[in-house]
């Protein structure tokens, strides 16, 4: 198994730890997310540079061919060279620091890691799965408008969820995307970004109040909007609440 490495400049000199990431992953570092196929945990480097180290698993056959024939970027690979982008676009995103990918003798990509600094932001958006009004309603508006700007900046999350909007009170809404490997860059048209909001957790007045808000600051037909994101809400939650436990109270 080969093993490649690429650091940003600024951190170089971190080398000799983050090469040691991936044998002190499976037992080091506090714990923060571990699903069927990824794990992510914090670490803080000997300097006390605070990290966060995704693990990617290793892609099914077909995806493996793909991304190991250089037809599509790696998930890691993404992850790492988006952030810069982000960043030089307004968009707050924890800022990459590494990427190391493993590779087997005949180029079948194995594992991979994506390291970045840890966000501090303590918050996810699952906060508002049954906020109040006077909770909601100044997040809707907030939140509306960093959206906007993302879209207005040809930047489309593909996976706006709870879990990946991180964000902190500081004398006004601070947020920060992160899991952002599923990115589109290119015209966010009404439709689609509208759509894109149909993951998010709250009640349905706190969806509407966005949607209005975000329509207002790209200048679309609001109504149309709230049909449109309710209406892919709906379709989402119908089907995500067959397989899973809904854990806020839903309106649809």
């Amino acid at each position: 198994m080969k093993r490649l490495i690429r650091i940003y400049p600024e951190y170089e000199y971190l080398r000799s730890y983050l090469q040691q990431l991936p044998e002190i992953m499976e037992n080091s570092g506090t714990y923060i997310y571990g699903g069927r196929r990824n794990l992510i945990k914090s670490f803080t480097a000997p300097d006390g540079t605070e990290l966060n180290v995704k693990r990617f698993h290793q892609p099914a056959i077909l995806n493996n061919i793909i991304y190991s024939t250089g037809l599509r970027q790696p998930k890691g690979q993404r992850a790492f060279f988006y952030p810069e982008r982000l960043l030089s676009k307004g968009i707050e995103t924890p800022k990459a620091v590494a990427y190391i990918e493993e590779r087997s003798n005949f180029g079948l990509l194995g594992q991979s890691y994506f390291i970045s600094l840890q966000c501090p932001y303590r918050h996810l958006l699952y906060e508002m799965g049954d906020a109040t009004p006077e909770n909601y309603e100044p997040m809707a508006i907030a939140l509306a408008r960093f959206a906007a700007h993302m879209h207005n900046q040809q930047v489309l999350h593909r996976d706006f969820s709870p879990g990946n909007i991180l964000w902190e009170f500081q004398q006004s809404y601070q947020f920060s995307i992160v899991d952002i490997n599923r990115m589109r860059f290119g015209e966010v048209s009404m439709e689609d970004g509208s759509k894109s909001f149909a993951r998010l957790w709250g009640p349905k007045r706190f969806i509407q109040l966005l949607v209005e808000e975000y329509a207002r600051q790209r200048n679309f037909n609001p109504q149309a909007c709230v049909d449109i994101t309710m209406k892919a809400r709906t379709s989402f939650w119908t089907r995500y609440s067959k397989r899973h436990e809904v854990k806020f109270k839903l309106e649809l």
